[in-house]
């Protein structure tokens, strides 16, 4: 069984980019193929392995500005060169799984959730966009048309996977396909729970405006409580000129920094709504509580009680309450640890490689698994 991995991009270091890390180890003598690769943006897990990029990695400003050539992205997902393999397995977000493929070769999609800004968040997605008003005006009609080429490369996959029940619906709503979900992994071995823990808060990831970072400062400067914000992204500026003195902006943390802050905070704060979200089971691995909006993945992988708190409403008003009744309330660190080890890498590995192989014994022996909508052109 000769296998190829397939990603929409490594330009950044997100969930996403974990799972293909996972599928690197379980197949390391597989390439990985995508749209562009930014060596300085990208894990260094990476430097080193076998990367195939698109002609889009050529191109002036083609790593920088990648999301430029949104409409060359499904001609480069397209032009990939799988002919050798028998399994392909593409980690998708975006693109990735329009990937060509024939009628004898087993494509496996886990997708993180159908394409966001062509399915659920398409208007907020052009309104954020730093472009002319006039590209702003034609853009949507590009996406409709852009949707229905992602429909149809849906239609090429033969099975999905989902990293949550929640993506597993929306594959079902706009892909009309099936999927299995197969949580994604956790690498509770870098997070230990601390003796100690501080006062402050925690929140972070990529600061991008649908995680909702402002909503936790709008909340946090009204408490003044402390808070500390990790990460970088297209937010960082407009978040740091509204925040009061109580909240620190750390920046990019390494692996061992970011244990750190998750071991001594009081709890880590999730506002916005996940597909499953990792940096809650990180707070998670790390002994310390979760308070989260009650909404997508969070509703599977917290237990209301044991692991944290959730709030019903993205207010300030919501948050606030939800603060001050965690803050009268009592977690055992152990018990939080014990249930974020059930979301391992390990256990992340252990399923994956047994289904690819499952799957693949069944398409290759017995031909029994052919998709109904197959579209390999």
């Amino acid at each position: 069984m000769k296998v190829a991995l397939v990603h929409d991009h490594l330009a950044q270091d997100g969930g996403a980019e974990k799972v293909v890390r996972a599928l690197a180890e379980v197949f390391p003598e597989s390439p990985l193929y995508v749209v562009v690769y930014d060596t300085k943006r990208a894990n260094p897990f990476f430097l080193g392995k076998d990367i195939r990029t698109s002609f889009i990695q050529h191109l002036p400003f083609g790593v920088k500005r990648y999301q430029w050539f949104l409409p060359l992205m499904p001609r480069a997902v397209e032009s990939f060169d799988l002919s050798e393999y028998d399994v392909i397995i593409s980690s998708s977000s975006s693109l990735a799984k329009g990937v060509k493929t024939r009628a004898d070769q087993l494509h496996i999609c886990y997708c993180h959730t159908p394409t966001r800004f062509l399915w659920t968040e398409m208007e907020s997605y052009v309104a954020e966009l730093q472009i002319p008003r006039w590209i702003k005006f034609i853009l949507p009609a590009y996406l409709r048309h852009l949707r229905r080429w992602d429909r149809k490369a849906a239609d090429r996959v033969n099975v999905f996977l989902a990293n949550s029940t929640v993506v597993k619906d929306r594959i079902k709503t706009y892909y009309k396909r099936e999927a299995v979900v197969i949580y994604p992994p956790l690498a509770t071995l870098q997070f230990t729970p601390a003796s100690d823990v501080g006062e402050y808060f925690l929140a972070g990831g990529r600061l991008v405006p649908y995680k909702r970072y402002d909503l936790v400062v709008q909340t946090f400067n009204r408490l003044g409580l402390p808070l500390k914000i990790f990460g970088d992204g297209p937010m960082l500026r407009a978040l740091e000129r509204q925040a009061e003195p109580n909240v620190t902006f750390v920046g990019r943390v390494a692996d061992a920094e970011l244990a750190e802050l998750y071991a001594h905070a009081q709890a880590f704060l999730n506002p916005q709504e996940e597909d499953l979200g990792i940096t809650p089971l990180e707070s998670m691995a790390s002994g310390r509580p979760v308070i989260a909006y009650r909404k997508g993945g969070a509703l599977e992988s917290m237990v209301e009680g044991e692991t944290g708190i959730f709030f019903d409403e993205q207010s300030a008003d919501s948050l606030t309450d939800a603060i001050r009744r965690f803050q009268s309330m009592t977690f055992d660190p152990a018990r939080i640890r014990n249930h974020a080890e059930q979301f391992d890498v390990a256990v992340f590995k252990k399923k994956m490689k047994q289904f690819i192989e499952e799957q693949w014994n069944d398409f290759h022996h017995s031909r029994s698994f052919i998709p109904t909508r197959r579209d390999s052109g």
